[in-house]
């Protein structure tokens, strides 16, 4: 349970940065159009590149055991710069979303637009292939129970967000509740790079 959770919340700390895919899903949500499918999309493709970073990296790791030092530490330096950045944008940036955005599309532009924005980020490979794949090792003989972790948390974010963005467009529209959910992605992630650094 210990194992499922760590890749739960680490999954959670790196979709909830704000990018264009979690913009993308919220206005879709604002604007209540194809949001299941929308949802459903990025959630298996997360699964997809979770399942195969989580795989190849085992793999790889009992061949070449010295990677999973060098795993463990880039790992950490990713997620403290990724929280570095996080605290920058809460403090110098003003984020607001408002609803008043794009007439409605067809099901297959909204899924084409979806798509290219969750496969064409290279964060996203950063973030689950290589992040997720790299401290699952962490983890030996529990990889699944971390992937499952990561992959549910991925499902319950998407979901979430594309269907609680109706009641969240009031609160998301103002600059400062922006503000507190980047603190919180920055504290989150510091917190796990430390743990990776002293565990």
């Amino acid at each position: 349970m210990t194992t499922y959770l760590a890749g739960f919340t680490l999954g959670l700390s790196l979709i909830l940065a704000i990018g264009s895919q979690n913009a993308f899903v919220l206005k879709q949500g604002l604007k209540k159009q194809y949001v299941f499918i929308i949802c459903l999309v990025c959630a298996l493709s997360d699964a997809i590149l979770i399942g195969f970073g989580v795989a190849g990296f085992g793999a790889i790791v009992q061949r070449f055991p010295e990677i999973e030092q060098i795993a463990r530490y880039g790992g950490a330096l990713f997620l403290a710069s990724y929280a570095l950045l996080s605290f920058k944008s809460a403090l110098t940036t003003n984020h607001a979303l408002g609803s008043n955005i794009e007439t409605k599309g067809s099901a297959w532009k909204a899924v084409l637009m979806c798509l290219a924005f969750t496969w064409l980020n290279p964060h996203v490979y950063l973030d689950t292939v290589v992040l997720l794949g790299s401290i699952s090792t962490q983890y030996p003989g529990e990889q699944l129970q971390f992937a499952l972790g990561a992959m549910c948390a991925s499902f319950i974010f998407f979901f979430s967000l594309g269907y609680g963005a109706r009641l969240l467009a009031p609160v998301f529209s103002r600059p400062k509740a922006w503000k507190v959910l980047e603190l919180l992605v920055g504290v989150m992630m510091s917190l796990i790079a430390i743990s990776l650094v002293v565990g």
